[in-house]
């Protein structure tokens, strides 16, 4: 393998993993849109080899593809967005998108895909009941969010659930508009590679952090937001109770991941967690970068979101036994050295 196509390129994540592959001796091609809603206010430079063009464009995927061995496919729209205005936007940058440029990559003979999943593919993450084993919550209700009743009881007996680590053999059950787009970026790949005989890689990243995180932005990750507001000398926010369990990844340890996942020599399409290993509650991290910062601590809101699951964490020892990676950030290191820039 030696020219890779890597598709949001210019983004939080692509620029990390661009620079990864670079540094593996790959030549790499960078395909990113520099639509404002990702890419406000980012300070990232600009990629010397970026081609600006939309993954939805046919005619642009058939300029840049040519002597591509591999494809690094993470232009997306992401987060959960701001209301269901967003929905059919979200629908056509992520699935539209991943459709055409499959399309095209079977029609330039390229048959290793590497793309950005996510942990929201599976909702609620893994639940035990101490009488009924693992169980699958539904849905939590406005009712009881209203309630401040956060934690999703037991679908059979409504007791409490002890939650746990997802692996990646569990059901797939999107809760927003953002996570069922990402279930069909992920059945769209399985079909190319049906279809084809190439190799698809799908990483379900979790909550990836670091320098260069997108701000300023309502479709910001979490950690984000938070050091937004301690720039403008304000507490981070944190929604529910900010018991909510996380895990939270440093983007280098992504963009590794990124560069392993294309090392996968296995036709058809493959799924793997990508996450720390370490389990964080959103109040916890909100509380650790306000100490780093020196800034003001977290409050508590008790506001909430509608889509947005209670507890998902990963084990990803699935990716640590076929494609040799782990992470290797821990999270007191990843959070000094993003509020030290």
């Amino acid at each position: 393998m030696r020219r890779v196509l890597v598709t949001g390129g210019a983004g939080f994540i692509g620029t990390a993993a661009v620079s990864a592959l670079t540094e593996a001796g790959l030549e790499v091609v960078v395909l990113d849109s520099l639509r404002p809603d990702v890419h406000h206010d980012s300070g990232r430079p600009h990629p010397a080899d970026l081609v600006v063009g939309d993954v939805r464009d046919a005619e642009v995927l058939d300029r840049v593809l040519p002597g591509v061995d591999a494809v690094v496919h993470l232009a997306a729209k992401v987060g959960l967005g701001v209301d269901i205005a967003d929905m059919d936007d979200y629908v056509s940058s992520n699935d539209l998108g991943t459709a055409v440029l499959l399309r095209r990559c079977a029609a330039a003979g390229v048959t290793r895909v590497v793309q950005a999943s996510s942990m929201v593919v599976y909702g609620e993450g893994r639940y035990t009941c101490a009488t009924h084993g693992v169980v699958p919550p539904g849905p939590r209700s406005v009712d009881a969010l209203q309630r401040k009743d956060f934690e999703p009881p037991c679908p059979v007996c409504g007791r409490a659930l002890t939650p746990g680590l997802v692996t990646e053999d569990a059901r797939l059950d999107p809760r927003n508009t953002y996570a069922a787009t990402k279930v069909a970026q992920e059945h769209l790949a399985a079909s190319w590679a049906r279809e084809t005989g190439g190799v698809a890689v799908s990483l379900r990243f979790h909550n990836v952090y670091g320098p260069g995180m997108p701000r300023d932005t309502p479709y910001a990750g979490v950690a984000a937001r938070f050091l937004t507001s301690l720039d403008h000398g304000e507490p981070p926010q944190v929604f529910e109770d900010g018991r909510q369990r996380r895990d939270f990844v440093h983007v280098s340890d992504v963009a590794g991941a990124v560069r392993a996942a294309l090392g996968h020599d296995d036709p058809g399409h493959h799924a793997y967690n990508v996450g720390s290993g370490t389990v964080t509650t959103i109040g916890g991290m909100a509380a650790a970068l306000a100490a780093a910062r020196g800034g003001p601590p977290p409050v508590v809101t008790g506001e909430f979101r509608l889509g947005d699951v209670r507890h998902i964490t990963a084990a990803s020892d699935l990716a640590r036994e076929r494609l040799g990676w782990s992470a290797g950030v821990p999270l007191e290191q990843g959070v000094q050295g993003l509020v030290a820039r």
